[in-house]
């Protein structure tokens, strides 16, 4: 039988997504038996995290002010607005330079046998952000599994219906691939999705 304290906590690291209770439980004896320093510093950062980052009014990213330094930024372009499921897609985004506009992440994606609905997602603040009378283009760059291509399109849907202009990130064969390693579902998208040279 292993302390309260112990049980405590292998369950809180089981939330973290893809830890299972032999994974939880490997983290938490590493923790305490090999770098009790790493998990001082690892309670630190997530007490200061949870008291200091709130979401962007604008955005809806993280940030520790009410706007983030991205919406706040007067050389971003007003009216492209990038919409992104997770924060990590936006690092992303904004790791490759090749995006000036400003952003709305999702912070989800549609998926009704997980119980996350528009209300989850945020939608009816994303319309009133894409609609401001500023933004001219949304550029729909969620994920292309199921799930994110079937929010792309309701998101798609419902802002091409105010009358904004709506695109969606190009698929295809990645930069650097060799056809010969590519999988026939991306292979035909980037035949689908072909541009005149």
């Amino acid at each position: 039988m292993q302390p309260a304290a112990l049980d405590q906590l292998i369950a809180a690291l089981r939330v973290l997504p893809g830890v299972g209770p032999k994974s939880a439980a490997r983290m938490a004896y590493h923790l305490l038996q090999r770098d009790r320093a790493g998990a001082g510093k690892l309670a630190a950062a997530l007490e200061h995290a949870l008291a200091h980052l709130v979401h962007c009014r604008l955005c809806n990213n993280f940030s520790e002010a009410e706007v983030c330094e991205v919406c706040a930024s007067p050389r971003r372009d007003r009216r492209q607005l990038a919409v992104v499921e997770m924060p990590a897609d936006f690092n992303m985004m904004e790791a490759t330079h090749s995006y000036g506009g400003l952003y709305f992440v999702l912070m989800g994606r549609l998926s009704p046998l997980d119980g996350v609905g528009p209300r989850e997602i945020h939608l009816d603040r994303l319309i009133a952000r894409a609609t401001d009378g500023v933004v001219e283009e949304v550029i729909l760059a969620t994920n292309f599994t199921p799930e994110g291509e079937a929010t792309a399109h309701t998101i798609g849907e419902l802002l091409k219906a105010r009358g904004l202009s709506v695109t969606r990130l190009a698929r295809g064969v990645p930069v650097g691939g060799e056809l010969e390693y590519v999988d026939s579902g991306t292979l035909a998208q980037a035949v689908r999705d072909r541009r005149a040279v």
